[in-house]
């Protein structure tokens, strides 16, 4: 009998499918644990802080300082879209890849058949990009039905805001792949780099109001090129030299975090 690594590989193509088939038969099951992670927390910031906060901030008539003139629940808007991808991304690259390796032992059955191991990374990511498309449309459908869109140019900011999700997924695919132990270390990922991330990438405020020592941490932060993306695509200031620059840094962040889960993929399915 012929061992199934020796057998026809697939095409290119087919086997991401295949992979993002049976995720997507697992998720019919599981879909409605995600909807609070996904859809309803950035609902709830855009409650709270949108309406709540944003009332305080136009009754003290700063709001044209902070914003540029636009109101805060128009300037929140898109850039909880973004931080809201980044979250799903977070918890999508973290704990479920470390379980699929250690503990259910998925990705070996799948690595049996003629998936090959770079082809699983490439099936694994597709999906998350898939998971973050849905819960972004879901979050435009609802701000849709309470009118609170700035405009046409909410559909692309969530394409801007899938780009910097899986900007921040794909590195951190990779660096799950690679644990062998228990998954402590992503309780680190979320407090000490996704909640600072989300605080203090421009999300409620420009990043200008921050000290002068601090904003480059912002700069290196896949969330804050992403919500500026967001946030002038939907409000139509997104300037053309800014957007390359921006897309530059989340492109290259996307195309190493690939090719590093693809590396490490095979690396942990080879042992």
């Amino acid at each position: 009998m012929t061992a199934p690594s020796h057998g026809r590989v697939l095409t290119r193509w087919r086997p991401a499918l295949r992979v993002v088939e049976g995720l997507w038969t697992r998720y019919r099951h599981t879909w409605r644990a995600t909807v609070v992670s996904s859809l309803l927390q950035p609902l709830l910031f855009l409650a709270a802080f949108g309406v709540g906060l944003g009332s305080v901030i136009a009754a003290s008539g700063r709001a044209a300082q902070a914003t540029g003139g636009v109101p805060y629940l128009v300037y929140l808007t898109p850039a909880l879209l973004a931080a809201g991808a980044v979250e799903t991304a977070a918890f999508e690259s973290s704990y479920p890849i470390l379980a699929a390796f250690k503990w259910r032992r998925t990705y070996e059955g799948i690595a049996a058949t003629p998936i090959t191991p770079g082809q699983l990374a490439g099936g694994q990511l597709t999906w998350i990009a898939l998971r973050l498309t849905f819960s972004g449309v879901g979050y435009l459908l609802v701000i849709t039905l309470f009118g609170m869109v700035p405009g046409p140019g909410m559909v692309l900011a969530l394409v801007f805001a899938v780009l910097c999700g899986m900007a921040f997924s794909a590195p951190l695919v990779a660096f799950a792949a690679a644990r062998n132990h228990e998954g402590d270390v992503f309780v680190a990922v979320f407090r000490f780099i996704v909640l600072p991330m989300t605080l203090f990438s421009g999300t409620f405020f420009p990043i200008s109001r921050l000290p002068t020592v601090v904003q480059p941490l912002a700069w290196i932060s896949p969330l804050w090129h992403g919500t500026e993306l967001a946030r002038g695509a939907a409000l139509g200031t997104l300037r053309l030299d800014e957007a390359a620059g921006h897309l530059a840094y989340l492109a290259v962040l996307l195309v190493v975090g690939v090719q590093l889960s693809r590396w490490q993929f095979r690396v942990r399915l080879s042992r």
